[in-house]
């Protein structure tokens, strides 16, 4: 189960395909930010962050360089750089039996990193809102 869902996770930060992620996500999903202190619930919202992410994060530098497994999850930890800023952080998933993403959380560092994530994840969700 996990090779499977840890593939269509890898595929979607390729593929970019927004209807593949709304489908690997557990309607309980829960995303939380680097940014935001308490977790957001839900598909709806967690589409809505891991979109945005994927759009402020996963551009051409973007690149995964570690992973560990658990039984029912994965850390990836990630690099890139965005307006001259080294970026390294981990995504930390966790999946239901079926393979559905049910955790999602983002640790980023340094603070340089995470202020200038802040903003930028501000600019696009507003985007998406409006």
């Amino acid at each position: 189960m996990i090779d499977a869902a840890l593939a269509r996770w890898k595929d979607y930060m390729v593929t970019h395909d927004a209807s593949a992620l709304w489908d690997m996500l557990h309607p309980d999903a829960v995303f939380e930010s680097p940014v935001v202190h308490t977790p957001q619930r839900g598909r709806d919202i967690t589409f809505k962050y891991l979109a945005s992410a994927e759009k402020v994060l996963g551009g051409p530098g973007f690149r995964y360089v570690g992973e560990w497994r658990s039984a029912n999850g994965v850390v990836l930890e990630f690099t890139n750089e965005i307006e001259g800023i080294a970026i390294n952080g981990v995504d930390i998933i966790t999946f239901d039996d079926a393979g559905k993403i049910i955790h999602f959380k983002v640790m980023v560092r340094p603070l340089k990193a995470i202020n200038m994530l802040h903003r930028l994840m501000g600019e696009m969700l507003a985007k998406l809102a409006g």
